[in-house]
């Protein structure tokens, strides 16, 4: 792997681009476990072959074009999928806006064109169930037919199971939407995380003895709402705290936002971004009877938090460094 992981988009010049590259094709939505042997196979083909290896994904992801007003919960967004592929042994990634032209584009032209054509690739290795080209007619068996022919290496990755269960990041999204961050974390083979701004609230976790830091997630964000145990990323420091992700029924039920109460910290946040990484569930979000109540419970909430995060003492994303 090179010391720099380079992103290539669609206005990048043919000079820049590394030719005769393996590549792992797919959307990569979390870079789950599934995701990483697809990479892990393109990676292990590239060494072989004294080749670059590269990632090739799509923004927006496909789903978001086909059905622009359907809430789409994404895993990550396009920066975080980047700096997980980062960190993932790739020498960079080719980043494809998928528009209207791209969708029409039948998967034998995509092949010629830009597999081909315009990156000139060695090798390749894709996911059982990956589909592309017009129509999503492009599949593991064409590509293996059309490749090969070409004298293209294929790999193509069965699917990866959890206790007889398929990973994939449907799969995630269900956990989370369930609150289920250990079966999350294990399909992901690390935490799930989010990436924001710390903006102001309310201020009344001041007020309470908790001062949280308080971020705004995507709306299409489905994560169950309640209490976790989470990591915070700032820089390169870790930072272990508590976090409750919901409408605050106790005060105003308004629009879903994170606030994370950091455990021995006492910076001034507002206008960082900070990186937060789910480490367990801890409870459902509830209203009680008065504030006594509530700090003794958040109390107590700290508590299990600091236990959950002892017992992870390195749960933390796989990141590597972007350009």
């Amino acid at each position: 792997m090179s010391s720099s992981f380079s992103i290539i988009r669609d206005q990048t010049p043919a000079t820049a681009i590394p030719r005769g590259a393996v590549v792992a094709m797919g959307n990569f939505d979390g870079v789950h476990r599934g995701h990483r042997a697809v990479i892990a196979a393109a990676t292990a083909m590239a060494k072989r072959l004294g080749r670059p290896a590269l990632a090739v994904t799509f923004e927006p992801h496909p789903r978001s074009f086909f059905s622009p007003h359907t809430p789409q919960f994404r895993l990550t967004d396009e920066r975080g999928k980047l700096r997980l592929l980062a960190g993932a042994g790739l020498d960079g990634a080719v980043v494809m806006t998928f528009n209207a032209e791209r969708a029409g584009t039948s998967a034998q032209d995509f092949i010629r064109n830009e597999l081909i054509g315009r990156l000139g690739i060695s090798g390749i290795s894709i996911g059982y169930d990956f589909h592309f080209g017009k129509g999503r007619v492009g599949s593991a068996a064409l590509l293996q037919s059309e490749a090969s022919r070409l004298g293209i290496e294929v790999h193509v990755q069965p699917h990866i199971d959890i206790d007889e269960r398929p990973v994939s990041s449907t799969a995630i999204r269900m956990a989370l939407a369930e609150g289920q961050i250990a079966d999350a974390t294990a399909m992901l083979d690390g935490p799930w995380f989010v990436t924001g701004e710390v903006v102001h609230g309310a201020k009344r976790g001041r007020d309470l003895g908790f001062p949280t830091a308080n971020i705004r997630l995507d709306p299409q964000c489905g994560l169950r709402h309640g209490i976790y145990a989470v990591r915070v990323g700032r820089g390169e420091r870790r930072i272990d705290g508590v976090a409750s992700f919901g409408r605050r029924p106790m005060f105003d039920n308004g629009a879903p936002l994170l606030e994370i109460f950091l455990f021995d910290f006492k910076d001034i946040l507002y206008g960082e971004t900070l990186d937060v990484a789910f480490i367990a569930y801890i409870r459902d979000e509830l209203k009680f009877d008065g504030l006594d109540a509530l700090i003794r419970q958040m109390d107590d909430d700290s508590a299990k938090a600091r236990a959950a995060l002892a017992a992870a003492p390195d749960a933390f994303p796989k990141f590597g460094r972007l350009d």
